[in-house]
């Protein structure tokens, strides 16, 4: 069978496709030539700080060594936790050329609406309260179902033991009981004292975790206890209002004794729009058992009769103060 010929208009379409093409890869082809990048490494990024990530060389020569790098415009934005392959353009400066596979990413919501990533390639989460500024159950509950969704371990940690004899309420001693009767693993630990401490990095050897709460709970405090060297800046709680300041800007990750741990800045929300409200029922790990068995396939759970959550309430397998935080997240997603 003869070849069927191009028309000329057909061969001019090709030419400037195939032009087109050139041009996207020239401007980072040309950028790569004239740095002269060196040999292709491993890497781990440390810290995000817009324009530039801080990477820690992994391996070969270079092992150990921190470089500021930009990144290709084609790769995502990236975060610590992150393995990337880069090339150095210089004695601590560089490119990142390529990002690896990642086991999973902690993202929270940002203000514009978009999700933020602050983790990858974690282990752990660990979320901190403490007696001062207040916690509040339904922040907690927040983060266990984002990490539900994402099949992690939630580590909850009550910071600052020293201040309970003064400041210990009745609301944060039931928060501790209660999330330990879930199942969660709860750790009370004082940064100050270093009471707790040595359960905290028992529980954290050889893992990757990152360190999530509200601004003021303690977080870079805790990592100072648990690795002195690191001396991480710590700020103080607000005058009047109680309320944390906002000491970490951006998530680092700090290689610690037997473990890495992400400092993540400090917030007072945590929204869940990014979540369905099937992740949400199901990031209620007690309810569980009993999704699919109210006698209402479309059972709202508030009022329909023979609804099996609230006689799970009934029967005290389900606390009904948990029940009243999913009906809070579960109005917060239907007004968005």
């Amino acid at each position: 069978m003869a070849k069927r010929k191009l028309s000329n208009r057909q061969k001019t379409r090709i030419d400037e496709r195939q032009q087109q093409h050139v041009e996207r890869l020239e401007p980072e082809a040309a950028r790569d030539a004239t740095k002269n990048l060196g040999p292709r490494s491993s890497g781990l990024v440390t810290c995000n700080f817009g324009q530039q990530l801080e990477v820690e060389a992994i391996g070969g020569t270079l092992q150990g060594k921190i470089f500021r790098c930009f990144q290709r415009s084609n790769l995502p934005a990236m975060v610590s936790g992150d393995r990337i392959i880069f090339q150095s353009d210089g004695e601590s400066s560089g490119v990142i050329v390529a990002l690896d596979d990642r086991r999973n990413v902690f993202s929270r919501p940002a203000s514009s609406g978009e999700l933020r990533p602050v983790a990858s390639n974690i282990d752990l989460v660990l979320i901190v309260i403490a007696p001062i500024p207040q916690p509040f159950m339904n922040l907690v509950d927040r983060y266990l179902v984002a990490v539900e969704s994402l099949q992690l371990t939630p580590l909850l940690i009550i910071n600052k033991a020293d201040l309970m004899a003064s400041s210990r309420t009745p609301e944060l001693d039931a928060m501790g009981v209660l999330y330990a009767g879930l199942g969660y693993k709860v750790i009370e630990v004082s940064a100050t004292t270093g009471a707790g401490i040595t359960d905290l990095k028992k529980a954290l050897n050889n893992k990757t975790a990152v360190i999530v709460g509200q601004s003021g709970v303690g977080k870079s405090s805790l990592i100072n206890a648990l690795s002195p060297q690191i001396d991480a800046p710590v700020g103080a709680l607000s005058r009047g209002s109680a309320k944390g300041t906002h000491t970490t800007t951006s998530a680092r990750l700090f290689h610690l004794d037997g473990c890495d741990l992400i400092d993540s800045p400090g917030i007072r929300e945590f929204g869940l729009w990014h979540i369905s409200p099937h992740q949400l029922l199901e990031g209620f790990t007690e309810f569980r058992p009993f999704v699919g068995q109210c006698k209402f396939r479309d059972c709202s759970h508030r009022n329909e009769p023979q609804c099996a959550l609230r006689s799970a309430v009934e029967s005290g397998a389900i606390s009904s103060v948990r029940l009243e935080s999913y009906f809070h997240i579960l109005e917060s997603l239907a007004n968005l």
